[in-house]
């Protein structure tokens, strides 16, 4: 790839009407030199996340038409889902592929909320490397209280937008936009209906790990006034449970960092600590895209004959190991960014 690439990956909170993000679709596909890669949507979440790529100018200004559709046809006042969420538009992040630089990146986060704000009256926040503070470098720190504390968050001084206005949109929300390597966002599915298990086990890999509790379950409190916790198993990992359908709970997760903390890593970890709860994990489920060398990584760990596999022989022995092919078929070609981004 020769071109300056950027992926965008916006979520929308709406996973339901196909015709609303057909239509969110159309605003991108209609931009010239951007390529829509991925399109994933999720009832039980309500959200569905948009994966596109191409050179910076262009990747801004599809996400901003995106926005503009988004904000029109979706309404966050009658909105329910099981995916954490406060705005029509959740998060709109900017991803470094090709030829192009973190600093770049933030550089058009800072612009999509200084015109998103602009434009539409938008409450922005800034994540990750373009986070203004250290309070807001996470975006579950962010999402806190989600949309219905949106009104009182707005009352605290520390949790002004860094972009728009500090009023309660019904119908939007707030937007979080930011710039970020490459996350995975990858969940596991168990055979149980038992939310809490899928929680349990998030718990103990995530790198937040839990709070410490005290014999009455009280939370214990440390010396600097904050609650204490049990960290987890993995650097770089996101994790909480979650129902991918009524019957059957997940282990949600995001990997921020698969060269720390890779596919096959979690998903084994999350097969040792099921076992213990006398469960099983039945599939493996990617929402969106996945970098290649994060799939022949784990196709090393699966397959039998690593050192003699070619490069589709490993990402075979992933997709089997990781059990991606169980809720529908895995289309390497679709699903892997290098495979889906070439020809761009």
């Amino acid at each position: 790839m020769s071109r300056r690439l950027v992926e965008c990956v916006p979520n929308f909170s709406e996973g339901k009407d196909e015709v609303v993000i057909a239509k969110i679709s159309a605003a991108i596909v209609a931009v010239e030199g951007v390529t829509l890669l991925d399109v994933d949507m999720g009832a039980d979440f309500h959200r569905t996340v948009v994966t596109m790529v191409g050179e910076p100018e262009p990747i801004l200004k599809a996400a901003l038409a995106a926005t503009e559709v988004a904000l029109d046809l979706i309404d966050m006042s009658t909105h329910k889902g099981e995916h954490a969420r406060m705005g029509a538009v959740d998060v709109v992040p900017f991803i470094p592929i090709s030829g192009v630089s973190m600093e770049e990146c933030v550089n058009l986060a800072r612009r999509y909320g200084e015109m998103a704000s602009e434009r539409f009256r938008l409450p922005v926040y800034l994540y990750a490397e373009a986070a203004n503070s250290e309070q807001r470098v996470n975006l579950p720190d962010i999402r806190r209280g989600e949309y219905e504390g949106l009104r009182e968050k707005f009352l605290q001084p520390e949790w002004m937008p860094d972009f728009g206005p500090a009023e309660f949109k019904h119908t939007m929300g707030a937007t979080a936009t930011g710039a970020r390597n490459i996350l995975i966002a990858y969940n596991v599915n168990l055979d149980t209906d038992d939310k809490s298990a899928a929680n349990r086990i998030a718990g103990k890999l995530r790198t937040s790990g839990v709070l410490k509790k005290d014999e009455n379950g009280e939370k214990i409190i440390g010396s600097d006034g904050k609650p204490e916790r049990i960290p987890g198993l993995f650097e770089a990992l996101q994790g909480a449970g979650w129902m991918y359908d009524e019957s059957t709970a997940q282990v949600s997760m995001n990997l921020l960092d698969h060269g720390k903390t890779g596919l096959h890593t979690v998903t084994e970890a999350i097969r040792i600590e099921a076992a213990t709860l006398g469960l099983t994990t039945t599939a493996g489920e990617l929402v969106g895209l996945v970098p290649l060398d994060a799939m022949t990584a784990a196709g090393r760990f699966y397959h039998e004959s690593p050192e003699s596999a070619d490069e589709g022989g490993l990402v075979t022995a992933a997709i089997e190991g990781l059990q991606l092919g169980v809720l529908s078929p895995f289309i390497a070609k679709d699903r892997i960014i290098e495979f889906a981004a070439e020809g761009i």
